[in-house]
């Protein structure tokens, strides 16, 4: 059977998800995934529930109580983004489709926050990494995770000992994803911090690009990135209510989250609402679009929507009076992304410049970072083109050698580099074909943002770590000869327990063994030591160096053979080939 077109489909769904010591005791029982609820709960007083109650800005919120954690889910930090009168005036309380988010109506009484809000539409792109699919519109809402919250918090003066918060962007390649299956009460409770996790608006609903939109006199394109920003400015009004302090604030994020975390230290508009930064795979580095080639994608996607060809305001109304099935029709498939959706856009304001002359030239927020990918990056993308595939069946050797003469074809890569790249990683080396496609598709990534690394080492405190745990386990269905190593948001389930990708069925829910939950402890308190000092070291401990231009040290997270290292940069560049992709220009 030939399998190669569809291999090609998803050349460019990889570039969208791959371009994310001091331990506490840990509370058995905290985290089951299966004790959250995972709808909309009801927002009237409910009868019986005695958990804690939080002003907000907007009104008081109930949350519940459990094993030592405080969860608040559901709760709404913006208007509903929806157009139920798409021919009154642009941005208007009722036509907000495809607008900067707006404040959200008061409510009275006690609003429940003990359900997961329904989440941001979608189409399942990634497989086992998404959905349910839906094309819900009203989505913008997050959830919080406190450990600091014992009693009846009504009317509670402000108290000492703030906790820091770890605001944290799900990933999902900004088309995809969602927050129910984040589970923040391990690192609130290990690590004693505030987590939050954030809701946006996806794919088509979060990043267009529009001469029609764009001339109507408000922040415009990137409408994700303004959802974050906004949720992290609820974050800075309300959170000193939940136990955490306003001015400690550590945004963070795998995949696209880690984009967006990127995103955060480049927009001046981000600017004071956070004090550092963790990239989970990994932050910026290539170009995004260009705003003349976004709009150029947004007009072809008003033509294929029957809008017209024009740029005035009756395509503008027209677009934002489309059923939303129909914009997540265009957006894409279960299997596929069509070329309407491209994700963050260089708009001039909200994201002023592209990433690496930003970076290069001091133009971002200086804030202490902490950057890293896994291992086997690349695995996360073939599994989903197996998942696809039917019958699934091992990759082959012409498979991997299409890939190769397809990806690294000129331009932009000069002419050779196809051949060049077959010789450095021939099949003969590896195991199977899909370890050696593995190794030619993740290591210019990772080669790539090393090369980001050196840029900011100078500039921020930067931490950098690759993430090695071959054993993690893999939430995909069993599929033929597959070995996914470390892939791609195998590292998530170590922070968020039981993790498992989306809905189940089909992915499937995986608890640690023993040695893994160690390395899971190691990890967390690194990540909440850092939200606490900007050092992800605990007090006295000097495990994970600064990477710094005088002394590049890679801290490595593994089981095997001794858990966690380090690595000089020299050793790790050479086990990455790096050298090899400078000389190709491939960044």
């Amino acid at each position: 059977m030939d399998l190669l077109p569809k291999r090609a489909r998803f050349s460019r769904l990889s570039a969208f998800v791959l371009g994310a010591s001091g331990v506490f005791a840990l509370a058995t029982g905290v985290c089951a995934q299966s004790a959250k609820p995972n709808a909309q709960g009801d927002n009237s007083n409910a009868q019986g529930n005695n958990g804690p109650i939080v002003q907000t800005t907007q009104g008081r919120v109930q949350g519940f109580s459990t094993q030592g954690i405080t969860e608040f889910l559901g709760i709404p930090f913006a208007a509903p983004p929806i157009s139920t009168n798409p021919s009154a005036a642009p941005c208007s309380p009722t036509n907000l489709r495809w607008c900067p988010p707006v404040v959200h109506a008061p409510w009275l009484g006690v609003r429940q926050a003990t359900a997961y809000a329904p989440i941001c539409a979608q189409i399942e792109t990634l497989g086992v990494f998404a959905g349910p699919a839906n094309n819900n519109e009203d989505c913008l809402y997050l959830n919080v995770f406190t450990p600091n919250l014992g009693g009846h918090q009504e009317n509670e003066k402000e108290n000492e000992g703030k906790l820091p918060v770890i605001f944290w962007i799900h990933g999902g390649g900004n088309l995809d994803g969602e927050t129910p299956g984040y589970d923040g009460s391990k690192m609130a409770l290990q690590g004693r911090t505030v987590v939050v996790t954030v809701e946006y608006r996806l794919n088509l609903m979060g990043w267009l690009a529009h001469p029609a939109l764009d001339h109507e006199g408000h922040l415009f394109a990137n409408y994700g990135i303004l959802d974050q920003q906004f949720a992290l400015q609820w974050v800075r009004d309300n959170i000193a209510n939940f136990g955490g302090d306003p001015n400690n604030v550590t945004v963070g994020g795998q995949s696209a989250g880690a984009e967006d975390t990127g995103i955060a230290m480049l927009s001046p508009l981000d600017k004071s609402l956070f004090e550092r930064g963790i990239c989970e795979s990994f932050c910026p580095s290539s170009n995004f679009p260009t705003l003349a080639s976004a709009e150029a994608t947004g007009v072809a996607f008003a033509q294929a929507a029957g809008c017209g060809s024009g740029t005035g305001p009756s395509v503008a109304a027209c677009l934002r009076a489309l059923p939303a099935a129909q914009i997540e029709a265009l957006a894409g498939t279960a299997s596929t992304a069509t070329k309407y959706v491209i994700g963050p856009i260089v708009d001039g304001t909200i994201i002023p410049e592209q990433p690496i002359p930003a970076f290069t030239n001091g133009h971002f927020n200086h804030v202490p970072l902490m950057n890293g990918n896994v291992e086997d990056e690349e695995n996360f993308s073939l599994a989903i083109t197996e998942y696809f595939e039917s019958p699934r069946e091992p990759l082959t050797a012409a498979q991997y050698e299409n890939y190769v003469n397809t990806r690294y074809t000129s331009p932009p890569y000069p002419e050779g580099t196809a051949a060049a790249v077959l010789a450095q990683y021939p099949l003969s080396a590896y195991p199977t074909p899909q370890q050696a496609w593995d190794r030619a598709g993740t290591d210019p990534g990772i080669c790539a943002e090393r090369s980001v690394d050196k840029i900011l080492a100078s500039q921020i405190p930067l931490f950098v770590y690759e993430f090695d745990d071959e054993t993690a386990p893999f939430y995909f269905p069993a599929m033929p000869g597959f070995a996914p190593l470390a892939y791609h948001t195998s590292d998530i389930q170590y922070l968020f327990p039981l993790w498992h990708g989306g809905p189940n069925p089909p992915s499937v829910i995986h608890a640690l063994d023993p040695r893994q939950e160690h390395l899971s402890k190691q990890l967390v308190a690194a990540w909440t030591n850092f939200a606490r000092t900007g050092n992800p070291n605990g007090v006295g401990d000097r495990l994970w160096p600064q990477y710094m231009p005088t002394s590049e040290l890679w801290f490595i997270e593994n089981l095997n053979p001794h858990g966690l290292t380090t690595l000089t940069d020299s050793q790790y560049a050479a086990e990455r080939h790096c050298a090899f992709w400078g000389s190709l220009a491939a960044y």
